[in-house]
């Protein structure tokens, strides 16, 4: 569950401000990127965890809405719903969020060996670190195992064990995650290369670093691509980087390579944040499709940097 706030500037260290408007929405990396990439054409099947509470009722009866599939969400009675608490700047559109995990943040092997029959059919699997480790870690692990392609988005950002990256083939940070991941700072183009170069030699086949209204900055087998973000008015920043994942996911499901895919992303990404909340922001297959189709921002071969 998100709970936005809109405010004309932050609020310091123990200052009381008056907000703009308060809403509250379905939310959670996950669910904003099954939607995302349901919204973008692929056929999703989406698997968490929720509580039996009025925020995961909510929760279900919007993703019905969407209509993809549901059998593996596992309710637990335990646990309340993972929530959000966001606060936007209503002049940037850029966004402050504290996530406190709940029943997506305490999934089992067992609930895991549950939907592994989903994990084994998929071509491609999504995931984020929104939920515990642990569960990440057995899920890319099966889903390599029965040559699923692996897109992890490493965020929020968080300490991640060599044996995920070696399961991975996309890894999607933004710059900041990419920085606490790596170590090393990616403000100019040698630094995203040294990054991306790390994050190589631990198992990873593709980096994508999404950099907001930069683009995106593509690295894979010693190649280096800039797919240039399209134009834009920023109203709501957040779940834009769930939009990119999920809309990424479903092109490559749909057999793009991987610079088309990107630019695809992008588009997805541009859309949404020129609206108002988080999954509900994503677009349409026919949306994308039509942005690409008239606004040109990169060649047929992409950037090389």
């Amino acid at each position: 569950m998100d709970m936005t706030a809109r405010v004309d500037d932050f609020p310091k260290p123990g200052q009381t401000i008056m907000g703009l408007s308060f809403n509250t929405g379905p939310g959670g990396k996950g669910s904003n990127q099954a939607i995302a990439a349901h919204r973008a054409g692929a056929e999703v099947v989406f698997a968490t965890k929720i509580g039996m509470d009025s925020f995961g009722k909510l929760a279900l009866d919007t993703l019905k809405k969407e209509g993809m599939g549901l059998d593996c969400i596992i309710r637990d009675s335990s646990i309340p719903t993972s929530s959000a608490f966001i606060i936007v700047h209503s002049g940037s559109g850029q966004n402050a969020i504290v996530v406190n995990k709940g029943a997506s943040g305490n999934i089992s092997p067992e609930d895991i060996n549950g939907i592994q029959g989903e994990i084994a059919s998929a071509d491609i699997v999504l995931t984020q670190l929104e939920t515990n480790i642990d569960a990440v870690e057995k899920v890319v692990e099966l889903a390599k195992k029965n040559g699923a392609t692996v897109i992890l988005n490493p965020a929020p950002a968080a300490s991640i064990p060599d044996k995920i990256y070696r399961h991975v083939d996309v890894i999607t940070p933004n710059e900041t995650e990419a920085e606490s991941l790596t170590g090393m700072s990616i403000s100019y183009s040698a630094g995203m290369e040294a990054a991306s170069k790390w994050l190589i030699s631990r198992g990873v086949k593709t980096v994508i670093m999404t950099l907001g209204a930069k683009g995106a900055y593509i690295y894979s087998e010693n190649n280096a691509y800039l797919v240039p973000a399209f134009p834009s008015r920023a109203v709501d920043t957040t779940g834009a980087g769930d939009v990119f994942n999920g809309a990424l996911a479903a092109a490559l499901a749909d057999g793009k390579n991987m610079c088309d895919a990107v630019e695809f992303a992008c588009a997805a990404g541009a859309i949404s944040v020129a609206r108002a909340g988080a999954a509900l922001s994503a677009p349409t297959k026919a949306e994308i499709d039509e942005l690409i189709s008239t606004t040109s921002v990169r060649s047929e071969q992409g950037d090389v940097l």
